[in-house]
């Protein structure tokens, strides 16, 4: 599975409608859905689709045609998405009317290669599920930890500073097996 860090967005043009499709980490997708509504008032669908891992560890998908034809655009927007194995993200595709009518087949290939086309832009990041942890050290040691969390890609989430250090922690199962490895001798059981 795979998933983006940023926004990617790419315009495809077929007889005249513009497809304008955007790629977006799931935790931007409400906010950037009424961004373009505002800065596209002419537009005539806003297709959606998404897929994200709810805290259960199961993929939740939604799709929406907004108007087009049932299961012309967000289904096979979603589709593109599935096969991709993209997870965390979703995609929002504006679409102008250009006066002449695609057919059902045409909408489908329009708003399937409008989507692969901004995948295509994207950098896709490889998905690892992550391990949190809590861990308590001495105040001598925060350097030390600070150093180990970069070095092995660990997410510092939360620091409390009482009569020692706690510090909350999220990596990769493989980057948090390394961390802990390295910081075992200073860490507090």
């Amino acid at each position: 599975m795979y998933f983006i860090k940023e926004q990617y967005e790419n315009t495809l043009e077929v007889k005249q409608s513009k497809f304008i499709a955007h790629l977006i980490p799931f935790s931007e997708y409400e906010t950037l859905l009424l961004r373009l509504k505002q800065e596209h008032p002419k537009a005539r669908h806003f297709v959606t689709a998404y897929r994200y891992l709810n805290q259960y560890n199961q993929i939740v998908e939604h799709s929406s045609d907004d108007g087009e034809p049932s299961g012309t655009s967000a289904k096979p927007s979603l589709m593109v998405l599935q096969g991709k194995e993209l997870i965390n993200s979703a995609v929002i595709t504006v679409r102008y009317f250009g006066g002449t009518k695609l057919g059902t087949g045409g909408l489908v290939r329009a708003y399937s290669d409008a989507v692969n086309l901004v995948i295509e832009k994207a950098d896709l990041q490889k998905y690892k599920k992550e391990v949190t942890k809590i861990i308590t050290f001495a105040y001598t040691d925060v350097r030390f930890i600070e150093y180990e969390c970069r070095v092995n890609d660990i997410i510092i989430s939360q620091k409390e500073f009482n009569t020692s250090v706690v510090y909350t922690v999220t990596a990769s199962k493989e980057s948090m097996q390394c961390f802990l490895a390295a910081v075992a001798r200073v860490i507090k059981k």
